[in-house]
């Protein structure tokens, strides 16, 4: 799709075919991505765990009740 076809009636980009161009908006964005060198290796296994529960249930955030679900599936408790 070229820009010319892009542009709607009102003067709008349709962006919704990012994923044909490559563009940054279909990179993936994740909560730690690029500081997991950084953390612990508890603290690692939990940010990826977070993020590997972000991504199967198509979530960008996630609320106080889901983290304590990804924590207690990794064995931690009270």
């Amino acid at each position: 799709m070229n820009e010319a076809s892009r542009e709607t009636l009102d003067g709008l980009t349709d962006r919704r075919n990012a994923a044909a161009n490559n563009s940054p908006a279909n990179e993936e964005r994740r909560q730690f991505g690029g500081s997991y060198d950084k953390l612990s290796p508890a603290a690692r296994e939990l940010a990826l765990a977070i993020d590997n529960y972000k991504i199967a249930n198509h979530r960008r955030f996630i609320d106080h009740e889901e983290m304590l679900q990804v924590i207690l599936s990794l064995g931690y408790h009270k």
